[in-house]
């Protein structure tokens, strides 16, 4: 298949495109980044492994896996979370975005990838990290005071992304076997606790989080 959108921002692609929702769960995430004061950068996260700045740091990360699945290469061989000077959080996100969005051509979205814990073709992987994304842009968002403007068409494949992908009950054991499966050396702290229950009618970022394990409340 001939390369016709590789050099494209994703921002251009029609709105269902996997790449196009990732792009603008990215810019959401960068914005929330940006708006983020110098006393901030120290305070805790409800993503309690990290505090504001570790989570930036672990969010640069998640960008860099995203660009080595969509260039190929292993997206395990880097820490959990990039050091990130202070007053380089925003030319960085730019900098990862643009990365991403060259090593996506319309072929990658087909094509089968294999992390230490899922196979599946690259849309699904960009769902999976959109949902990422978007759970740890609400835990820099309630760290720091911010109200963001989320996107349902967002959220809306970042739910079903991460339903398909994790049971609401009995994660334990998921996670044993997913850390028994990663190389050598590498560290997992089990990403999710159960599953929260909130109402069905809660709004949809209420679900979204609490499905990945995190009160809304």
């Amino acid at each position: 298949m001939t390369n016709t959108t590789a050099a494209r921002s994703f921002l251009d692609l029609p709105a269902d495109d996997p790449r196009s929702v990732f792009g603008r769960a990215a810019a959401l995430a960068g914005a929330t980044v940006a708006a983020i004061t110098d006393q901030q950068r120290g305070l805790p996260t409800p993503c309690t492994e990290y505090d504001v700045r570790g989570l930036v740091g672990h969010l640069v990360t998640v960008l860099r896996r995203v660009t080595a699945l969509g260039e190929g290469t292993d997206p395990m061989d880097m820490p959990p979370s990039t050091p990130i000077d202070d007053d380089a959080w925003a030319t960085t996100w730019a900098a990862f975005t643009a990365r991403i969005e060259a090593a996506w051509p319309d072929e990658r979205l087909g094509q089968v990838m294999t992390l230490p814990w899922v196979t599946m073709p690259g849309a699904g992987m960009l769902a999976q990290y959109t949902n990422e994304l978007s759970v740890h842009t609400w835990d820099l968002a309630t760290a720091t005071g911010q109200q963001p403007a989320w996107d349902e068409a967002v959220l809306t494949l970042a739910f079903a992304a991460i339903q398909r992908g994790m049971p609401a009950e009995g994660r334990g054991a998921k996670f044993a076997e997913v850390a028994a499966n990663l190389p050598a050396g590498v560290p997992f702290v089990p990403p999710f606790g159960e599953a929260v229950v909130v109402p069905d009618d809660a709004p949809l970022i209420d679900r979204l989080v609490a499905w990945n394990g995190r009160s809304p409340r």
